[in-house]
């Protein structure tokens, strides 16, 4: 594949409406969760499957993660976006139905957790297929969000996911409002909902058994997390969290996560919304704004 490296935006900023949050509310918060389970640790590297220890980290969402955070979204009357893989869904399914019979929304997250990659079209568009069908198999729903594995998407992707019914993203990392992907064909792309990468619990609580690396505790991550929150929300913007069971339902992870809610919850103007949510309103403000003058 001929890589164009010119100098240009890969990713060139979209005409969007400007955002006013529903309620009167000065900014937004969307609750996501990545219910990646083994996969995280096999699907872009098959070889763990032999190794128990390794996998055991992921099988800490269905046997503790899980419930437990069904238990803090519960105790704080909060909805949320779990992003699941086809897999999760197909090993798991009494973990996830309580997802649903808890009143969250199921995202995609493609099927075996495999990084999207663009010079294997084939594979990944048959991780986007495969994760429909499982997730249809085994919990009866098609979910019209998505958040790439390992963060990763390109043009090709996009396209086919619009093609595909999904209508929201959570995967891009470049602005702080929601904004619609344009196809290279001129088709309108999902509505992205930007990730703060600061808001990533794999980044504080989750190490690696071959390559290890420090974990960091409360004071580390809780400031970092309503520092960046108040800044957000002064700006008007969308804090998007990037969470996973299987670090965020460990115990004193659960309670900074449960801290950091109750913190965002006592602001009074946040507008706490799962991502279907967000983009009901975003594709409302959006015709609202092409709506002709009279």
């Amino acid at each position: 594949m001929n890589h164009d490296l010119s100098p240009r935006p890969l990713n060139p900023a979209p005409q969007a409406p400007q955002m006013i949050w529903p309620n009167g509310s000065r900014s937004a918060l969307f609750i996501g969760f990545d219910v990646d389970a083994e996969t995280a640790w096999i699907g872009n590297n098959a070889s763990n499957v032999d190794r128990m220890v390794t996998t055991s980290h992921g099988g800490y969402d269905a046997r503790v993660g899980i419930a437990k955070i069904l238990e803090l979204m519960d105790e704080l009357e909060l909805k949320a976006t779990f992003f699941t893989p086809g897999w999760t869904a197909l090993a798991h399914p009494a973990a996830c139905e309580k997802i649903l019979k808890s009143g969250h929304e199921i995202g995609h997250h493609g099927y075996l957790h495999k990084m999207p990659d663009r010079e294997r079209l084939e594979e990944t568009f048959d991780e986007i297929d495969r994760g429909f069908e499982a997730l249809q198999q085994a919990l009866g729903v098609r979910p019209i969000g998505y958040r790439a594995p390992s963060g990763e998407n390109f043009p090709e992707l996009i396209a086919y996911l619009a093609k595909s019914g999904i209508r929201y993203s959570s995967s891009f990392r470049d602005d702080i409002m929601p904004y619609r992907h344009a196809c290279a064909d001129g088709i309108p792309g999902p509505v992205e909902i930007p990730v703060n990468f600061a808001f990533d619990d794999w980044n504080f609580g989750m190490s690696s058994r071959t390559s290890p690396r420090p974990l960091f505790g409360r004071d580390a991550v809780l400031p970092l997390w309503i520092d960046e929150f108040e800044a957000t929300h002064a700006w008007g913007g969308v804090t998007t969290l990037v969470l996973h069971p299987q670090v965020s339902g460990r115990p004193m992870r659960w309670h900074i996560l449960r801290d950091f809610l109750r913190h965002v919850q006592a602001k009074g103007d946040v507008w706490i919304a799962t991502g279907q949510m967000i983009a009901d309103h975003f594709e409302k403000v959006e015709r609202q704004a092409h709506r002709p003058m009279r």
